[in-house]
């Protein structure tokens, strides 16, 4: 067989904003190394990715799988931003049922590697029966695949955590002193069954299916930033784990079209008027859904805080509700002189670099959280849905972020304790500790040196399976 050192390599991410993003930076750092990319998704989904780099469009293709219909989810909904929380189910069943046409794409293009995500559970048997390499990337850190617990364990049918209250506390299998866990309100939601939960496996049988049936586990993070989680899920592993580092955002990001050009303008105008690192950016993701309660109390803790902020309120996911209904009347006017709220998308990235932003009250996603630090913006945790407990944990554990004190039961929380932690943001340490970890989470050369690991691996492997064919 003829050699070659170029790479044919396909990925596959979840349906979601949140790793559809990073999985086609990690495509672009391939396609830099002269690596063919097949970056396969729904045609929705391809349509709102970003640009690829004129210089990369050669060797990235976009390939486009119809998502199938399934009964309750909305025709037009292929990512998570389309649908509320409780059809989420849903639209994973529909993602299963893809399982029929990638297998026929990996059976036809035969590439050398297939990267693929959590959700899917069963690709690995699939590119095992193929002949092909499987990696699974990891937008997860190490300490929540270790909370997660060691593939082999539930693959096996031996994890017993069944109630919410299991998930509260920290796993037996972690041998030090941790602060990783849930509040109880925070998984309440996962572990109550609905009609729409009997849709497929849970969250845990993905994770553990996921890595445990891939040849080697890329994860997004660093052993520098937590060496005992990666130590830890090494040893549970039984397999290799290759940190890909933080995939910091690009220092020039693409335009987007679905930009709203006079907002965007209206924003920078805003920003520029204010002083450097006086402003606090609010931003709770793309999948969360707050009570009218929850976000009265968030409005009214900015408010009381009385720094200057930016408020990214979106309308809750597949409904039409408006988001700005939900504040008290007259809000906007009361805080018009240092408060901005904006309804829709913005580029995150852009206004996370503007000099004048200081503080990141943020729903700890791990994509925000990462993007936050690279730009050495102070954390203000407030947690919500899926890993972002734990994440919280993570960082309030390293002093890194400042979490909102909840009630544990119900997640209530007050608009004191809100604007305390918005002014408490400004002192000498937090700022300190956020600039540090700009030096980690922000360093271009560290991170490529840790990607360019990753790719060589890649490499490497391809060549050690040619000769193994010869």
């Amino acid at each position: 067989m003829k050699r070659t050192s170029k790479l044919h390599v396909a990925v596959f991410p979840w349906l979601a904003m949140g790793h559809l993003i990073p999985f086609l930076r990690f495509s672009n750092l391939l396609a830099q190394k002269g690596h063919l990319v097949s970056f396969i998704s729904t045609p929705g989904n391809l349509h709102r990715l970003p640009k690829i780099p004129p210089q990369l469009s050669s060797h990235i293709s976009l390939i486009s799988l119809p998502l199938p219909s399934v009964p309750g989810l909305p025709s037009n909904a292929e990512t998570t931003t389309d649908v509320p929380y409780t059809k989420q189910q849903l639209l994973k069943k529909a993602f299963d049922l893809l399982e029929s046409p990638l297998a026929t794409f990996l059976e036809t293009k035969k590439p050398d590697w297939v990267i693929y995500d959590y959700a899917s559970h069963w690709l690995p048997s699939i590119a095992s029966k193929v002949g092909i390499s499987s990696a699974f990337f990891s937008l997860f850190t190490a300490a929540t695949l270790s909370f997660i617990g060691p593939p082999s364990l539930t693959m096996n049918g031996g994890d017993l955590r069944l109630t919410a209250e299991d998930f509260t506390i920290v796993p037996r299998w972690v041998p030090f002193e941790s602060n990783i866990k849930y509040c109880i309100h925070e998984v309440t939601k996962y572990i109550e069954k609905t009609e729409e939960d009997e849709t497929g496996p849970n969250d845990t049988v993905r994770f553990a299916f996921a890595s445990g049936g891939a040849d080697v586990v890329i994860i997004r993070s660093s052993p520098e930033f937590e060496p005992e989680w990666f130590d830890l899920y090494s040893k549970m592993s039984e397999k290799p784990i290759i940190p890909l580092g933080f995939l910091p955002p690009p220092e020039v990001e693409e335009e987007d079209d679905d930009i709203d050009v006079k907002g965007w303008a209206d924003i920078i105008e805003w920003l520029d008027k204010k002083e450097a690192e006086s402003v606090v950016y609010v931003a709770l993701g793309t999948e969360a859904a707050l009570t009218r309660q929850e976000v009265r109390e968030l409005a009214l803790g900015l408010e009381k805080s009385r720094s200057p902020f930016i408020w990214v309120l979106k309308n809750p996911p597949g409904t039409t509700q408006n988001a700005l209904e939900m504040l008290q009347d007259g809000y906007e006017e009361r805080v018009k002189d240092r408060g901005m709220i904006y309804c829709g998308w913005v580029p995150q990235v852009k206004i996370l670099s503007h000099e004048s932003v200081g503080g990141f009250l943020t729903h700890c996603g791990w994509n925000s959280v990462v993007e936050g630090l690279s730009f050495g913006r102070v954390l203000i945790l407030f947690p919500v849905l899926n890993d972002q407990g734990l994440n919280a944990r993570l960082l309030h554990g390293k002093k890194i972020g400042l979490e909102v004190p909840r009630n544990e039961s119900d997640g209530a929380f007050t608009s004191d304790s809100v604007a305390e932690l918005v002014r408490k943001a400004k002192v000498d340490d937090p700022a300190d500790l956020a600039k540090e970890m700009r030096n980690l989470f922000g360093d271009r050369d560290r991170n490529n040196r840790l990607a360019e690991g990753v790719v060589h691996y890649l490499e490497e492997n391809r060549i050690s399976r040619l000769k193994n064919t010869n």
